[in-house]
């Protein structure tokens, strides 16, 4: 029979193996979710925030808007919704930013909502839920980047909303392969804890 110590040899090596496996897993599901859009009529499109220059969207946020504001001429969501808090040693939020962007690129006042609190992604998902739930809205197109969509679904997903992908297709982070894949394999990390206990 075998020694004890091969025993627990080989029980550390195949569970290292296994967790290289659903890491491995991990990353192709979020490069498919990713790759693979879900442009549909729906409530309402949300927008994720990203980082905000005294009062200007960075170029990041400024393609995520852009996108929904496309979105949004097309006639697929009478509303946009923007999120994202105030960073620090910012003024202004930067679902605030997204609006007036907005706003200046012809998108009436009306049809633009706003979460202003929240400070990571579940946070500005579950406000945005909150907001467009007193709506009556429940279905919305999810614009951030690529490397976001998976983890995202899931927290639309347990906000109660439905969600449709509708990935940036022009985001300065997929003009450059190696911050690309920084995000994704960041990603590949965060998504199994948010997956398990909620995550960011």
């Amino acid at each position: 029979m075998p020694r004890a110590g091969t025993i627990w040899l080989r029980a550390v090596l195949a569970l290292a193996g296994s967790a290289v496996l659903l890491w491995l897993a991990t990353v192709a599901l979020v490069l498919l979710a990713g790759a693979t859009p879900r442009i549909r009529s729906a409530d309402a499109i949300l927008v994720l925030g990203a980082a905000q220059y005294n009062g200007r969207p960075s170029p990041v946020l400024r393609a995520r808007i852009d996108h929904a504001i496309a979105l949004y001429r097309q006639g697929l969501a009478p509303r946009i919704v923007f999120t994202g808090g105030v960073g620090r040693g910012d003024t202004l939020s930067e679902g605030e930013v997204a609006r007036r962007y907005a706003e200046e690129h012809g998108v009436p006042p009306e049809a633009i909502m706003v979460e202003r609190v929240g400070m990571t992604s579940a946070e500005s998902v579950s406000a945005a839920a909150a907001l467009m739930r007193a709506e009556g809205l429940t279905t919305a197109l999810v614009v951030s980047d690529r490397f976001h969509m998976l983890r995202l679904e899931l927290l639309t997903r347990r906000a109660g909303l439905r969600p449709f992908r509708a990935p940036t297709p022009d985001s300065p982070i997929d003009r450059v392969p190696g911050q690309r894949w920084r995000y994704v394999l960041r990603e590949s990390l965060i998504f199994p804890a948010a997956a398990l206990i909620g995550g960011r």
